[in-house]
């Protein structure tokens, strides 16, 4: 069974075709975060730590029947993922860990530290103005999303369909802007460099040659500091690499699962 988590404000689109994909080797589940897609917002708006996501994720493997898993995370799903395996490491038969790196992403964000110090005054002010800037949030025209995607250079318009993202976009815009403040900056706070070395099951680390948003280099130190761990680079990828280069992304997730010691659960 593969569990699939996302990255922060996202619900499932990056998942698109990589689910029909990895149902060829056996059942896929996926789930939301607190406050994202079909989940409500959290009661305790505190409680949203990489841990909590963690704890739910353990909660989704014991609810679908605590089967074998496969962990499989994109981007900040690779800190909750790795947090989930720190928690109960026991049934977890492999980890998929694309485009994302341990922690502390708002300090290598774009390949600088910008982010982490920006953020603070962002969340004041979101604070002190909370319906103005939801009201502003939810009105960002989808288009105009789109549009600076394009010309950030953040995706490799040669290989993406604009059809396939435009369901972040809708999605991003219902989200607790104040929420996925909070997220963010407890995701740039958060590290799992400790539980790196202590990884013990098969690990697929698979990052793309120009994501911007975890430079390549984080990727490969984390798959460096696992002890079986293997990593794949994607050229010209992007931080979405799952809907860009399908058949590269099948092809090192195939090889990777083909590896294993033991066959992966029936279909």
């Amino acid at each position: 069974m593969f569990i699939l988590s996302d990255g922060i404000v996202c619900d499932g689109y990056i998942y698109k075709y990589l689910w029909d994909d990895l149902a060829e080797f056996g059942g896929v589940a996926h789930w939301n975060y607190r406050g994202h897609g079909r989940s409500a917002l959290p009661v305790d708006p505190q409680r949203i730590r990489v841990a909590d996501h963690a704890k739910d994720l353990d909660c989704v493997r014991e609810h679908i029947g605590d089967p074998p898993v496969v962990l499989v995370g994109h981007s900040f799903g690779t800190q909750v993922t790795l947090e989930a395996y720190r928690l109960r490491p026991e049934g977890v038969r492999a980890l998929i860990l694309i485009a994302g790196s341990f922690g502390r992403v708002t300090y290598t964000f774009k390949g600088s530290d910008v982010l982490a110090g920006v953020l603070p005054n962002l969340i004041e002010f979101v604070e002190r103005h909370p319906r103005l800037v939801r009201g502003l949030w939810s009105r960002v025209p989808v288009g105009l999303g789109l549009a600076l995607a394009r010309l950030s250079g953040d995706v490799n318009l040669d290989a993406v369909r604009t059809e396939d993202m435009r369901p972040y976009f809708e999605h991003a815009a219902q989200v607790d802007f104040e929420m996925f403040l909070h997220m963010l900056r407890e995701a740039g706070e958060h590290s799992a460099e400790d539980l790196l070395p202590l990884v013990r099951v098969p690990v697929l680390v698979v990052t793309g040659e120009r994501d911007s948003f975890t430079p390549p280099a984080l990727s490969q130190a984390m798959a460096d500091a696992m002890p079986n761990a293997k990593f794949v680079m994607i050229p010209g990828g992007t931080h979405i690499l799952p809907l860009e280069e399908r058949s590269l992304l099948n092809r090192a997730i195939g090889d990777f699962l083909a590896s294993l010691p033991v066959d992966l659960p029936a279909k």
